[in-house]
């Protein structure tokens, strides 16, 4: 028995001596940015790291932890001189770091007196694979739209500087959401992102379709007297806000007659139960043929 469990011991005790140098290596707070609703992004440099689309990162703040490691998933590009999280305040930790920061606080908050960052990883996701494909359905539910936020970004990027040599070439996005004020920095970027395309004559190259899942009377008689305007008055976008649940089998059929003979990747940042729906849709909707429609599941489940 012991020579089978030496084995893989030696190789666990490795990977700890790795992560904890990683972990020991200076990481420099170059900005932060309070988003509404108690959002914070944080920028930061580490001499040495790589990162790929949809990656995540365990971060410590010693000031205001000494032993907790909190997993955020990364929402730079590969392509930015930074890397950057988002971390909403929800408890005592994302609080320790929000004061930490000098959120708290009115005045402009020097870099020096910014706490020190403890940054292990990068680690891998399904969402790596994403350049693979010609044609992504990408969805995301609540907090699982931070790792399309990388995706998107590194999209542009590639897209501006070579996009003859770019594989994607289509991207459908679907994002469910019981409240979008709590990531309007999401809908920001994907402001930039409608008004970079439509300037590049593009428009068609991100289709995307937002779920508002939970709303109450005021927002929807706040919908009724604005749904006339030209911009969706939830979101500032040209394509308007949807209520409910998307209907999951016409939306596979129609991109699937749309794109006849295609291997598409179904990406998912979400809870189980939505990862078993779009997994069933994919295999039901996949042909037997192998010239046919194929649609790929991939999950990163929360």
């Amino acid at each position: 028995t012991w020579k089978w469990v030496v084995g893989p011991m030696v190789l666990y005790l490795c990977e700890r001596l790795v992560r904890f140098w990683r972990s020991q290596q200076k990481v420099v707070i170059t900005k932060v940015v309070i988003h509404p609703f108690k959002t914070i992004e944080l920028q930061m440099m580490k001499k040495g790291f790589k990162m790929e689309v949809g990656q995540y990162i365990f971060v410590k703040c010693p000031s205001v932890s000494k032993l907790e490691w909190h997993p955020f998933t990364l929402t730079s590009a590969p392509e930015e001189d930074y890397f950057s999280i988002h971390v909403r305040i929800v408890g005592d930790w994302t609080e320790g770091l929000f004061n930490a920061c000098g959120c708290d606080k009115q005045e402009f908050q020097e870099a020096w007196k910014l706490p020190k960052i403890a940054v292990d990883g990068p680690f891998g996701t399904a969402s790596e694979d994403v350049f693979s494909y010609e044609t992504v359905m990408l969805v995301g539910a609540g907090i699982g739209v931070t790792p399309f936020a990388s995706v998107l970004k590194s999209v542009w990027y590639k897209y501006c500087h070579d996009a003859t040599n770019l594989t994607l070439k289509k991207i459908y996005f679907y994002w469910l959401c019981r409240d979008t004020h709590a990531f309007e920095w999401f809908a920001d970027l994907l402001q930039s992102l409608e008004a970079q395309m439509q300037e590049r004559n593009n428009a068609e190259f991100l289709s995307y379709n937002i779920y508002l899942t939970g709303w109450d009377e005021s927002q929807a008689t706040h919908f009724v007297v604005h749904h006339e305007e030209e911009k969706d008055v939830i979101t500032g976008l040209k394509q308007k806000t949807l209520y409910g649940r998307p209907n999951w089998e016409n939306e596979f059929k129609t991109i699937a007659g749309q794109h006849p003979g295609s291997r598409i990747g179904v990406f998912l940042c979400g809870p189980e139960g939505l990862a078993d729906t779009l997994n069933k849709q994919s295999i039901s909707n996949s042909e037997a043929d192998p010239r046919g429609v194929h649609f790929i599941f991939n999950k990163e489940n929360f």
